[in-house]
């Protein structure tokens, strides 16, 4: 099953909304810190309801932490950021893949980013690079949207 990850995530309740569609999906969720909040947060856990529980949750001290972990247990890493040119539908996934989503205010920076298997991108008709004003979704609408089309290719139920 794909494992999804957040670099650095600022605001709680799009990190409360990626935990519970995690808890719906049996996904593992990273969090790479630091983070931009506490990890009881009150709008952090609101956003996740009375989900927790079943959140499989894993906290990295930092970049080097996480992949250390990543290298060991294996499976491809793949980058979302609106700078990448292949759509996120045009990629085979694989069970053991690494959804990798930046910071809300920033995206990922260009280290993580070079460290990346693959950096793929949500087309959107409104986008930047289409001549509308909407630089990127919401963490939580792009986290839901690329890890149900992975699900979708693994016929995960």
């Amino acid at each position: 099953m794909p494992r999804l990850v957040l670099f650095q995530p600022e605001i709680p309740p799009n990190t409360g909304n990626v935990a519970r569609t995690c808890a719906a999906t049996c996904t593992e969720l990273h969090l790479v810190e630091p983070l931009g909040f506490e990890i009881s947060d009150r709008t952090l856990r609101r956003a996740g309801l009375d989900y927790w529980p079943w959140v499989r949750l894993h906290r990295h001290a930092d970049w080097g932490a996480f992949r250390e972990e990543q290298q060991r247990r294996g499976g491809r890493l793949l980058a979302l950021s609106r700078h990448a040119s292949q759509p996120y539908t045009q990629i085979a996934y694989q069970p053991e893949d690494w959804l990798l989503f930046g910071r809300e205010t920033s995206g990922l920076p260009p280290s993580v980013l070079a460290e990346a298997d693959a950096t793929l991108t949500i087309p959107m008709a409104g986008g930047l690079d289409q001549g509308g004003g909407v630089r990127s979704l919401n963490l939580a609408t792009a986290a839901g949207v690329v890890l149900f089309e992975a699900l979708r290719q693994l016929q995960a139920p």
